[in-house]
């Protein structure tokens, strides 16, 4: 990770809660509380004034961070089961790991299809995308907005590919089982496009620094 990428993501992990195992059952209350306290923080940020639409926007988002857990716990039994009985014959383990995460993907883009079109049942497209920021703590716009700050010529060719690669990462964020994983993803994606920008002749050492020297970093 580059000091740039480090900026971003320690700047964002302020706003982070913990992420709370949920029971082997699925049925336990005090998990069922903290994703319900978190989807209440999201929806209350929006503002939306029709208490019963916020309400059912607050349970999708609850149920939606259950079903994501349940998918993740699933994966980890998958493994650890694997690793045991296979834990002699790498090539068939190799298999079988590629095996789980092939599944798990697929149930994950299928819940969060579904959850999009729950969503959408409900919200606007701009509201929509208030839930997704929330979900993954407001990294997109803080991100797009301190490139902007720091690079304020950029072309508008530029911006717009930017800003469909952190909608991009964003997507497989929401999906993350942790805030670890879900900064990884931006992380991943913010490399890219440095990349980008340096491949344009940017040098992002020297914007970096001339953007401190001016925040008097």
């Amino acid at each position: 990770m580059n000091r740039l990428q480090y900026l971003f993501l320690a700047g964002c992990m302020l706003a982070t809660a913990p992420v709370v195992a949920q029971s082997a059952a699925g049925t336990d209350t005090a998990y069922v509380r903290v994703v319900t306290q978190r989807a209440d923080k999201i929806v209350a940020s929006m503002n939306m004034g029709n208490t019963t639409v916020s309400t059912q926007v607050r349970d999708i988002i609850a149920q939606q961070y259950q079903d994501l857990n349940k998918i993740q716990m699933e994966r980890e039994t998958q493994v650890k089961a694997a690793k045991e009985e296979l834990k002699d014959d790498k090539p068939a383990l190799d298999a079988r790991m590629q095996g789980i995460e092939d599944a798990t993907n697929k149930k994950l883009n299928a819940l969060h299809q579904a959850y999009l079109a729950k969503l959408s049942g409900k919200l606007n497209p701009a509201q929509v995308d208030q839930v997704k920021d929330g979900m993954t703590y407001g990294v997109l716009p803080l991100t797009y907005g301190v490139y902007m700050d720091m690079m304020p010529n950029l072309t508008q060719q530029q911006k717009a590919q930017m800003m469909a690669w952190l909608v991009e990462a964003r997507e497989h964020a929401m999906d993350a089982g942790s805030s670890e994983k879900k900064h990884a993803w931006f992380g991943k994606y913010k490399g890219r496009i440095n990349n980008y920008l340096s491949a344009a002749g940017y040098n992002m050492k020297e914007v970096e620094a001339g953007w401190k020297k001016r925040k008097g970093m």
